[in-house]
């Protein structure tokens, strides 16, 4: 595919990912992403044969980006506390859009597990992603490998339940504060 076409490509992943975030996949049709994509409607299966396909490469940019959050979380701190507390800190940086839309690999998660199940399960793996950082990360603090996933499995739900009940309130502090239990509850804060 030449540049430009990777270009509109890349267009037709972000407007997809947006409107599915924002309206919902079901209520988001090809030609509302091509109005948003600036590309004609007919051109979307050339780059596209399906909304399922359509999906599946919204779920690869989560997951895409799911692990450069994890690679720089990584290389930011010498010490697992550090770099979990880097990734709280760069989570927290979302929140604004969160309370406004919910999380968008969860919604992700749930409306495309009927007509595109594939999309799905990529979506899901940015979860697994996350939980597998954070327990590896608490195993080097000494907890067994049963406990630290569980830990770590509890961070990503108190994220994830702050999210749906600070959107559900329109109200950010819900958020930060699930935040800050998560971090309180790994015995990681400063």
């Amino acid at each position: 595919m030449s540049r430009k076409g990777d270009q509109r490509r890349d267009a037709i992943i972000a407007a997809a990912a947006r409107l599915f975030w924002e309206r919902g996949f079901s209520a988001t049709s090809i030609a509302d992403i091509a109005r948003e994509a600036g590309v004609p409607q007919g051109n979307m299966f050339y780059y596209f044969r399906s909304k399922a396909e359509l999906a599946l490469a919204v779920a690869d940019v989560f997951f895409d980006e799911t692990q450069s959050l994890i690679a720089e979380a990584e290389s930011s701190a010498a010490d697992p506390r550090g770099r979990i507390r880097f990734l709280l800190q760069r989570l927290a940086r979302s929140n604004r859009s969160r309370v406004d839309n919910g999380c968008p690999i969860n919604a992700a998660v749930r409306d495309f597990r009927r007509t595109a199940p594939e999309a799905s399960t990529r979506a899901g793996q940015s979860f697994e992603l996350l939980v597998s950082f954070i327990a590896r990360e608490l195993q080097k603090t000494g907890p067994r490998p049963s406990i630290a996933l569980a830990r770590a499995r509890a961070v990503v739900i108190e994220w994830q339940g702050g999210i749906a009940l600070a959107h559900a309130f329109n109200d950010m502090t819900v958020l930060a504060e699930s935040l800050r239990r998560a971090e309180q509850s790994l015995q990681i804060g400063s």
